[in-house]
């Protein structure tokens, strides 16, 4: 069987496409700092862009544009410190007398049902204690033998946390010189199309960015106002980082619930401040899935909130929490992708008769 020159190239194609495939199927675990590399590369290149316009150089425009960023995460991330530092010593005085409370109350409600139940509370509070007043060097004890069973695991974080921020200032160096080389690797006859496919998926990517934003600022300002309006005595860090971290699907948000219901059982000592502020966050899960997200974020891109709910739930059954993080942002290139499908069909033969 002869194959035609248009079958040739199209197998050559599905081939290279094949062994990339392959080869970043193999390469992931090495190729994971690099990705999250590329990806804050990729939102924050337009202000260096917008400082090198203006005469900055470059290396103090990147050295500037990725110091801010590595300082808002880290903001972000020591929003919990002072909450944890607070917290635990109230947790170690509490947790006995919260013991006794609970005790006291579910012994009775069980006796009605004949159900023999006693909390063996003297137990509960020596192991507690025990872990509370674990030292330092019991901690780190703790820490080394862990990283001796999963040593790679460790120095994996350990890697990764110092290899992105490098990456991330060469490839924001480089950036305008990447895009230029990646371009020169289209075939001339399809560069056109393949810039148009492109410049539509970095508009839509970037109306993302922007939702997104805007979803977390409000969430953010939500928290923190509900929680202060109750009465709650660390709303705004808690308020704010929870906002923030929406940022990662169900982890932020999870996250942010432990540290607020954590406090709420130490500040109300009772069932009515936690289930009140359980409530507010119920109420702003749905606030985030049924309104914010699918307006401020999905509209942008040109999906529903239909759309939005079931690109969550479709990638992160295929993919698991990865697939949760890139599900909107592929979903707006698979849109663009689509677009562009359906008009080239309604342009056919197939179509048109």
């Amino acid at each position: 069987m002869t194959l035609s020159p248009a079958q040739r190239q199209t197998l050559t194609w599905i081939a290279l496409a094949t062994l990339a495939a392959l080869a970043l199927w193999l390469l992931a675990p090495v190729l994971t700092p690099f990705v999250v590399a590329a990806v804050l590369a990729y939102a924050l290149h337009p202000l260096v862009e917008l400082l090198a316009g203006r005469r900055w150089p470059r290396v103090l425009a990147v050295l500037l544009v990725e110091g801010v960023a590595l300082l808002l995460l880290v903001s972000v991330l020591l929003l919990i410190v002072p909450v944890m530092a607070k917290e635990l010593p109230l947790l170690k005085a509490q947790v006995p007398v919260l013991l006794d409370r609970l005790n006291a109350t579910v012994n009775p409600l069980l006796a009605r049902f004949g159900v023999d139940f006693t909390l063996d509370v003297a137990s509960i509070k020596a192991w507690l204690t025990q872990l509370m007043d674990a030292n330092m060097d019991d901690w780190l004890s703790a820490a080394l033998a862990s990283a001796r069973i999963g040593g790679s695991v460790l120095l994996s974080l350990l890697g990764n946390a110092i290899l992105v921020p490098v990456v991330l200032f060469y490839l924001l160096m480089d950036w305008p010189q990447l895009v230029a080389r990646v371009q020169g690797l289209v075939p001339p006859r399809a560069r056109e199309a393949v810039h148009g496919f492109f410049a539509d998926c970095d508009a839509v990517l970037g109306q993302y960015l922007r939702g997104q934003i805007l979803v977390m600022v409000a969430l953010a300002a939500y928290y923190a106002t509900a929680l202060a309006l109750v009465g709650f005595d660390l709303a705004l860090p808690i308020g704010v980082f929870t906002g923030l971290a929406v940022a990662i699907p169900y982890v932020g948000f999870g996250l942010g619930l432990a540290l607020a219901l954590l406090a709420a059982l130490l500040q109300f000592a009772s069932l009515g401040g936690v289930l009140l502020v359980a409530g507010i966050y119920a109420l702003g899960q749905l606030l985030e899935s049924f309104v914010l997200t699918p307006r401020l974020v999905g509209e942008r891109i040109g999906l529903g909130p239909l759309a939005v709910i079931f690109a969550l739930m479709a990638f992160g059954q295929l993919f698991g929490f990865v697939g949760v993080l890139v599900a909107l942002p592929a979903s707006a290139v698979a849109l663009v992708a689509l677009r562009r499908a359906l008009v080239a069909y309604r342009a056919s033969r197939l179509f048109t008769g």
